[in-house]
């Protein structure tokens, strides 16, 4: 029997990865499906490098689904690193499925004869890419009107960056105080690693 493991990501520390999560949920039980493990984390879809997503692969059998919002929830990458985690999952043999990609819904359930499944894959296959190479474009097309506009607001001494989360670093440093592991700061305020690293520099350079 086949596993559905849903995957939720945000860009971002102070977006809300599991915004989409009743959406997912609501996907799957119009379709009889039951979801047996979130994944979620606050990645950019543009890194290969996601913790999550990984030990979701890792903790995948043949033949089970990987259900996400969007596509690029899984993939912002450049072409080169698509093709890798293609490969991923291809060697893991692991279905996705998108709410937002229709060719992908018959493989969710499995409820199909191998002809057609083997269609509806090829036409999956390249529905992904096309989706995928989409997403990279909107990536790309966002980060350069994002740095036009920090470079014009820096020429005219507006620009400030983005404000920091008091709040959660605060908590995040006694957190680490108390001796807490960086997976369970993670897990427990929704922020990268590389966050929970940052603050802790911060914290032993005061101490």
């Amino acid at each position: 029997m086949c596993f559905i493991r849903a995957y939720l990501r945000a860009s971002t520390d102070e977006q809300d990865a599991a915004r989409a999560r009743h959406q997912v949920e609501a996907f799957a039980a119009e379709r009889g499906m039951q979801i047996a493990s979130w994944y979620i984390e606050n990645e950019s879809g543009a890194k290969l490098a996601r913790p999550e997503l990984f030990r979701l692969l890792s903790d995948s059998h043949p033949g089970d689904v990987l259900l996400v919002e969007q596509v690029d929830r899984l993939s912002r990458l450049t072409a080169a690193d698509w093709e890798r985690l293609k490969a991923e999952l291809a060697a893991r043999r692991v279905r996705v499925v998108a709410l937002d990609l229709p060719t992908s819904w018959a493989m969710a359930t499995g409820k199909v004869d191998d002809f057609t499944a083997r269609m509806f894959a090829a036409i999956n296959d390249m529905m992904l890419d096309m989706l995928a190479a989409v997403a990279r474009k909107d990536y790309e097309d966002r980060r350069r009107r994002q740095m036009q506009g920090q470079a014009k607001a820096k020429g005219e001494g507006k620009y400030v960056g983005r404000p920091e989360n008091k709040r959660r670093n605060t908590r995040i440093a006694s957190m680490l105080a108390a001796g807490t592991s960086y997976s369970a700061v993670q897990e427990a305020t929704g922020c990268s690693r590389a966050t929970v690293a940052k603050i802790a520099k911060r914290v032993n350079a005061a101490a």
